[in-house]
């Protein structure tokens, strides 16, 4: 079987991969694919990200390949990327309540305490400075406690169109498990040094 556009595949299979993606896997993932054409045309892509219009490249990296931006450029990204915010990390307990909040809102913190237990106004000042959430008035009961809801930055950070978007409750889960796994294992991981 031939892809159309094997070399667009072959281009999202590399950017897509977090580690040095080799032909054999490739092939793996494309095994209706003769080996053959896609080595020609990973080796075509290699000769198009060479040219002087492109900012990157793919190089062979580890047995593998990489998008890898080029090395004249790098001074400059440099100083790109230290002028950048960096990435928003969110505890576990931070992502429940985003969860609750993306789902419920608007949502008070009485409600959010309901739902997951455990008190909640700690962690919603953490996503109030981070801008994921904000105030969205106040509820017409008694106390007339604050309500929450998301934020632009919220569908920028997850890369959401829409609220609509929202994956479905289970994939959140999944995400949480994740996320919690990811913690887990960062704690009981020791440091490599290069």
């Amino acid at each position: 079987m031939s892809y159309p556009n094997l070399s667009a595949l072959l281009e999202a299979i590399i950017y897509l991969a977090n580690e040095p993606v080799g032909i054999d896997a490739i092939y793996r993932a494309l095994p209706d694919v003769d080996r053959r054409d896609i080595e020609q045309a990973v080796q075509q892509l290699i000769a198009k990200y060479q040219a002087a219009e492109h900012g990157i490249e793919i190089r062979e990296v580890a047995e593998g390949l990489r998008f890898s931006t080029k090395p004249e450029h790098h001074e400059l990204l440099k100083k790109f990327i230290q002028s950048q915010t960096p990435p928003t990390r969110l505890s576990l307990a931070a992502l429940e309540t985003l969860a609750v909040i993306a789902y419920k809102q608007p949502v008070t913190i009485p409600e959010i305490q309901e739902i997951r237990g455990v008190q909640a106004a700690g962690v919603i000042k953490t996503l109030l400075d981070k801008k994921l959430v904000a105030a969205a008035g106040r509820k017409e009961v008694l106390g007339r406690p604050i309500l929450y809801k998301t934020t632009k930055e919220f569908l920028i950070h997850f890369g959401l169109k829409s609220l609509d978007e929202l994956p479905s409750m289970e994939e959140f889960e999944d995400l949480i498990k994740n996320q919690a796994a990811a913690e887990e294992s960062e704690h009981t991981e020791l440091p490599l040094e290069l």
